[in-house]
């Protein structure tokens, strides 16, 4: 069985399902991986090593010739000219994400660029549309990264901004497999995006240690820290995020939770779990094997429709 949709329509792919643009993350192994396998990979620039991202856009263009994106993480941009170095790479897909809708969506479009925007409230989500984008990425607040201070969850706030708007929704936070993604599209997604799922994937570039954790974890592993500030963000629970967990509140004195991520590197491919902060989603609890990631869409395509078509056999 095959989709056709809005989704797969703007993106040009076999199926609606986006790998997460995680810093450092999502590059060339990982996204073409993806890519190949019928999704859309997205290579990551919050990193704010543009140098090391055109290199891994030209890799990509080795490892696949299927539609990928970039995208633009506007709270950690540090070139004025991010929207140009975009274009020049000659990508037709960006998310833009962590700041105002209106900061560079016309100048994208202008260039011929899809562009959907991540949102974490309907006011988000339709600011973003008034700014004039082609699709919203509607993050909840289960997933795992930087997130809105006000948490709300993906069955809450998916169908809510479905009730009040009409462009493409790819659905965040949650999804993992065939079943989520099938509840997703009930709520009114034609797409949705993996990111926790992704990092414990085979071709993830992370150290195993980072994906051991995830199959370890359970439901309850996960902490939301600096709620009572800027950004907020949800990660594994490890020693060092238990005790951000209860030192980051209202009158905090100590560093900003981004001083947690000078040694990113060293957690993210050293496999030292308390030189930084992991993030992930509460799903980490659900994900106890690691796969190769043409197996983990394979199966989540494969899920999605016994899910639909079975609820149909019962229901309808």
């Amino acid at each position: 069985m095959r989709f056709k949709n809005r989704i797969t329509e703007m993106l040009g792919v076999e199926y609606p399902i986006v790998q997460a643009p995680m810093g450092w993350i999502a590059r060339a192994q990982l996204a073409s991986a993806v890519s190949n396998a019928g999704g859309l990979g997205i290579i990551e620039t919050s990193s704010g090593e543009l140098d090391a991202v055109r290199e891994e856009i030209g890799k990509m263009r080795q490892l696949t010739t299927k539609p990928f994106g970039v995208n633009i993480a506007q709270a950690f941009v540090r070139d004025p000219n991010i929207v140009q170095f975009v274009i020049d790479q000659g990508v037709k897909f960006v998310t833009t994400s962590a700041g105002d809708p209106t900061k560079y969506c016309r100048a994208l479009k202008e260039a011929g660029l899809t562009v959907f925007h991540v949102v974490p409230t309907l006011k988000a989500a339709l600011k973003a549309v008034e700014a004039g984008v082609d699709g919203l990425v509607v993050e909840g607040a289960e997933g795992g990264g930087f997130k809105n201070p006000q948490p709300v969850s993906t069955m809450v706030l998916l169908p809510l901004v479905r009730e009040k708007t009409n462009v493409p929704i790819i659905a965040a936070g949650g999804i993992t497999d065939g079943r989520t993604m099938a509840a997703a599209f009930a709520l009114g997604a034609e797409g949705v995006q993996m990111g926790t799922r992704m990092v414990s994937a085979a071709e993830s570039p992370v150290h195993q240690n980072w994906k051991n954790a995830i199959v370890a974890a359970e439901e309850t592993d996960t902490v939301f820290l600096n709620q009572f500030s800027r950004p907020a963000l949800r990660a594994l629970k490890t020693q060092k995020t238990a005790r951000l967990e209860r030192e980051l509140v209202p009158n905090y004195q100590g560093p900003p939770v981004m001083a947690e991520f000078a040694r990113a590197k060293d957690l993210y491919f050293g496999g030292d779990m308390e030189a930084s902060i992991a993030l992930s989603g509460q799903v980490a609890g659900r994900i106890d094997s690691v796969k190769p990631v043409k197996q983990i869409i394979r199966e989540t395509v494969d899920e999605f429709f016994a899910t639909v078509g079975g609820l149909a056999a019962t229901y309808a």
